[in-house]
């Protein structure tokens, strides 16, 4: 009887051991364990290099990131249940809740003056080194980024990093994310357009942790708990220059003067200066008055009128060429005395 009390025993605690080996469903009540990673105990080693996915995730030299950006445990009073994430964007730190007034806390970067937010949100998936489309915003902010408008495959230098936990406010996708960078030196500073940054280490080791649906809130910039979402404005939208119209040319019966032309002056008409007004054409002596030699004795009409000096004068030759004619008082030519055959009487010549 004893014999078989004991066989018994046995079969019963065997029956128990094979039953935990085969997976079966949770008992009614029960709640999934929650794989947790270690603690960090050792940051030098927690930042070390590592191949992730067949992809090398470099070294962080944790003596150029400052300590309070490094991962620590640290206590923290919070209503909040264990497995939320509290974001401070005036500390650029990221709290996960891991226990009552306790949490892990890593170093981030958060959004430069212009992106910054605040509100609760949920992550509503998670990827393995996320592939990256910039949005059209930040493509006409950065053109040299069009080269991705159809994304950026992960890797290395994917701005997004080794993981992407994507945010959610009450459905709505506003783009923003918790991620990896693989510029760790940007850890600690305002930097992002809105997404929260993390050391690729850091979001490796966050990933792990966190669950989808988790809830995240993002503080205000004063440290306060957001009472709503709140969402930067949105950028001016740049305005494009009106196309200038062309313009059809006037015509104009005054003509334009060019810079440095040179005015010339207009003919003189013929009725306001006719060549016989100038000096020399009214000094100029006619017919009867012609010298002696001129009237010298010949037949009459040997000596036209029209061969008189004045119409052989040329106007151009004239001494007092630019004296007004209509101003000069006319100027008679006395008689040539005529040859005195005889001795003068008197200064006259006698008369026969």
């Amino acid at each position: 009887m004893r014999f078989l009390t004991v066989k018994l025993l046995a079969a019963t605690a065997l029956s128990l051991t094979l039953a935990a080996c085969v997976p079966g469903t949770p008992l009614p009540g029960a709640t999934p364990g929650v794989a947790q990673a270690p603690v960090p105990t050792d940051n030098a080693l927690h930042y070390a290099g590592v191949s992730d996915d067949g992809i090398t995730v470099p070294t962080v030299p944790v003596e150029k990131v400052p300590p309070e950006f490094q991962v620590q445990q640290v206590a923290y009073d919070s209503a909040e249940a264990v497995g939320t994430i509290i974001i401070a964007p005036s500390e650029r730190h990221l709290y996960y809740i891991n226990g009552k007034n306790t949490a892990l806390r890593y170093g981030i970067a958060v959004g430069r003056a212009g992106f910054q937010w605040a509100g609760v949100a949920n992550i509503t998936s998670r990827t393995h080194w996320p592939k990256w489309t910039p949005p059209p915003e930040m493509i006409e902010r950065h053109p040299e980024l069009a080269k991705w408008e159809k994304g950026q495959p992960g890797g290395p230098t994917n701005p997004l990093g080794a993981r992407a936990l994507y945010l959610t406010t009450n459905g709505v996708d506003y783009g923003y994310r918790i991620h990896g960078t693989p510029e760790w030196f940007s850890i600690g500073k305002n930097a992002s357009s809105g997404c929260i940054r993390m050391i690729n280490q850091d979001v490796m080791d966050l990933y792990n942790r966190v669950q989808d649906g988790a809830k995240v809130v993002v503080l205000n910039a004063d440290g306060s708990y957001p009472d709503k979402l709140k969402l930067p404005p949105p950028a001016p939208k740049k305005k494009k220059p009106a196309p200038v119209e062309a313009m059809a040319p006037v015509l104009s019966a005054t003509p334009t003067m060019l810079p440095g032309a040179t005015i010339l002056p207009a003919a003189p008409a013929a009725t306001t200066a006719p060549a016989e007004a100038s000096p020399a054409a009214t000094m100029a002596p006619d017919a009867t008055m012609a010298p002696a030699e001129t009237m010298a004795p010949a037949p009459a009409t040997t000596a036209p009128v029209a061969k008189a000096p004045a119409a052989t004068a040329p106007v151009a030759t004239a001494p007092a060429a630019t004296a007004p004619a209509s101003t000069a008082p006319a100027v008679t030519a006395p008689a040539a005395p005529a040859v005195c055959a005889v001795p003068l009487v008197n200064g006259l010549c006698p008369q026969p």
